[in-house]
């Protein structure tokens, strides 16, 4: 293989060797999109409905539960449908989309974390200024900024990721298409452009990292200084379950990416892949809904709702 103009698909790696694996892959997958599904259906069905919850937090939450269910089911369905066909192969173009499509939702769920950090910072730290800073308008703006920057830097890389030509083989080593595993097949030196723009982007996701440390010790400052326990106990309610997303998306993430070559191997890579792209989605609304009263009542009424319209 010369070039990339002669490679019409790729080989993903086979989750396992024999059928009865491979349908315990899918059961498995299947299993954890379905829950991934109803969580974050749930969470965006209640926020939309309930009018309690139209504030700037469930407001990103709503987006964060969208972004949640892109990722999911840009990479789970395909692999459950190779496994169900027993067949390693993705098209080019399949390939060129997943990875667009992926990275969009990734570049863009981080952006989030970052400005939800932020609503958190405004509304324990500067309470009397929270209504000005994070009105409509701006939570809108914020918002369709996350998501415009995960499309910008996701067309970018992966523009520029299959403008190299392609000259080792068309095996990826992984569950789904992700940009190092292609640039592993780029001929010799013609990666570095790629690598360059994924070191300024790599940048910019410390850039946001430090922002939000720097937030939460701002935050945490502040709540110590409260004088009533309830108080922090709210503060605390409020903050733990967006701290315990961001550890869960940065920490699954940066062993992905940035894990020492010398322990890296296929089937370790494969396990982290399924970390970061299968686990994150599904995790999240349980972390959000499990210390969270408002939440839980707003999903109490839509069961009832649900209830009385199936009597």
């Amino acid at each position: 293989m010369t070039n990339d103009t002669s490679l019409s698909e790729f080989l993903l790696v086979a989750f396992a060797e024999t059928w009865e694996l491979q349908l315990l892959h899918f059961s498995l997958f299947l299993g954890i999109y379905l829950a991934a599904l109803l969580a974050n259906g749930l969470i965006i069905t209640a926020v939309a409905c309930d009018h309690h919850l139209h504030t700037p937090m469930y407001f990103f939450l709503l987006n964060l539960a969208l972004l949640d269910l892109g990722t999911i089911s840009t990479t789970v369905p395909k692999s459950m449908a190779n496994s169900l066909r027993d067949t390693r192969t993705i098209s080019y173009a399949g390939c060129a989309a997943q990875v667009l499509i992926f990275a969009i939702f990734i570049l863009a769920e981080y952006s989030l974390l970052t400005i939800m950090a932020y609503d958190r910072y405004v509304a324990i730290c500067r309470p009397l200024h929270y209504g000005t800073l994070m009105g409509t308008r701006a939570c809108v703006r914020m918002a369709a900024a996350a998501w415009a920057s995960g499309f910008v830097s996701a067309l970018l890389h992966t523009a520029n990721t299959f403008s190299i030509p392609l000259c080792q083989d068309n095996v990826l080593d992984q569950l789904f298409c992700e940009i190092p595993q292609i640039l592993k097949l780029s001929c010799s030196h013609s990666y570095l452009r790629e690598v360059g723009l994924l070191v300024v982007s790599v940048g910019l996701g410390w850039g946001c990292f430090i922002f939000i440390v720097l937030s939460y010790v701002q935050i945490f400052r502040a709540v110590l200084r409260m004088p009533s326990e309830q108080g922090r106990h709210k503060a605390f309610s409020m903050c733990l379950p967006h701290l315990a997303m961001v550890s869960l998306f940065i920490s699954t993430a940066v062993f992905a990416y940035l894990k020492p070559p010398s322990i890296s191997s296929p089937a370790l890579d494969l396990v982290v892949a399924v970390l970061y792209s299968v686990v994150p989605p599904a995790v999240n609304p349980l972390l959000y809904s499990m210390r969270n009263k408002e939440l839980k009542e707003a999903l109490r009424k839509l069961f009832q709702w649900v209830q009385c319209q199936h009597q």
